[in-house]
């Protein structure tokens, strides 16, 4: 399905012009023969200035992103499926049900028209496993040297089918801290890609969507009071984030963080701490104690939180603080990272 040769003429265009976001002839060929193509057919009344969507729920969750990965391609994922999987996962922290999705490209002048296809087909791989429609979009084109090949926003819109109220306000003194599986592998990944590193072997992303482990979580009952994917700044920043919205402190046990034995080996080799990379797979979940063993078997039975285990809890302390319980058995203060470790990582 995904691997159809692209209805665009590549041939008579290998390159994006300028004309192709001039609003024109070649714009609109480009909007009809690729992404139209890929993505769906044409709305009912035709191509509009606003899409009409059907929602089956007042409650709706709503988010937005924007995409700059480099490079474009790296083990375990591109830009496309990063631009669907990240915005998924964000609709999916808030206990929602992923239904709509906007797409707007701003392209460079000069990029591969067959770059540009492959991008698209990943972006309906990845819409297709997330079962989310893409329903509207733009397209811009910049001047050659301006635009990094390609830039991605998108828009998503979820519905919420539950009375769970998840949010960092929600968690409670003695709450279990839960993680779906080891942490760092995307920003090393996209490292060692663009620093051209070797391994023994290739150290791939964890890119996917969690609408599915989230959703099988919900339905079996479990009472969560947070979750929150750890994209930028990685698990230290997400959970000083929590803290800072909680005013609760949080001990992380860091002999039960899971991380890869290369990637830390590369963190340790480039001078990086595993807690503060990239993730775009994985997420933290606050849990009454009561349901650790339910949790946690839900967890590891999906492929998505095979590693899924209890990384620490919620303190009974009024104050915004995350502590780390070193390997050693000494405590530290695990705070939030002053700059970015690995730029350019989603």
């Amino acid at each position: 399905m995904y691997a159809l040769n692209c209805p665009f003429p590549i041939r008579q265009y290998p390159h994006v012009l300028m004309a192709h976001g001039g609003g024109g002839t070649l714009m609109q060929q480009l909007i009809e023969k690729m992404f139209s193509h890929a993505f769906g057919p044409k709305p009912e009344g035709g191509l509009h200035d606003s899409t009409v969507l059907n929602l089956p729920a007042n409650k709706i969750a709503f988010t937005t992103d924007s995409f700059v990965v480099k490079p474009l391609f790296f083990p375990g994922g591109d830009i496309g499926s990063l631009a669907v999987n990240g915005t998924v996962n964000d609709l999916c922290m808030s206990g929602a049900r992923p239904l709509f999705l906007s797409l707007s490209f701003i392209i460079e002048e000069g990029l591969p028209m067959e770059t540009l296809w492959m991008i698209v087909r990943s972006i309906k791989k990845a819409a297709d496993l997330a079962n989310i429609k893409i329903v509207t979009g733009d397209t811009k084109v910049v001047e050659r040297g301006k635009g990094d090949s390609i830039y991605i926003n998108t828009s998503g819109i979820g519905i919420i089918e539950h009375d769970l109220s998840i949010l960092p306000t929600n968690i409670q003194n003695g709450d279990q801290i839960f993680i779906n599986g080891d942490v760092g592998r995307h920003g090393i990944a996209i490292m060692a890609t663009r620093e051209g590193l070797d391994f023994e072997t290739t150290i791939e992303s964890d890119c996917c969507s969690l609408n599915d482990i989230v959703s099988k979580l919900i339905k079996s009952g479990i009472d969560i009071h947070c979750m929150r994917d750890l994209t930028r700044g990685g698990l230290a920043s997400a959970l000083n984030e929590i803290t800072r919205d909680a005013f609760r402190a949080i001990l992380i046990n860091e002999t039960s963080i899971p991380v890869e034995e290369q990637v830390a080996s590369a963190c340790a080799i480039m001078g990086f701490d595993p807690l503060y990379v990239a993730n775009e797979g994985r997420f933290v979940m606050f849990v009454p104690e009561k349901q650790v063993a339910a949790a946690l078997n839900i967890m590891q039975s999906h492929p998505d939180g095979k590693g899924a285990c209890v990384i620490g809890e919620v303190l009974d302390e009024n104050r915004p603080v995350v502590k780390l319980k070193s390997f050693i058995g000494a405590s530290r203060i695990l705070d939030m990272i002053s700059g970015e470790q690995l730029p350019r990582i989603c």
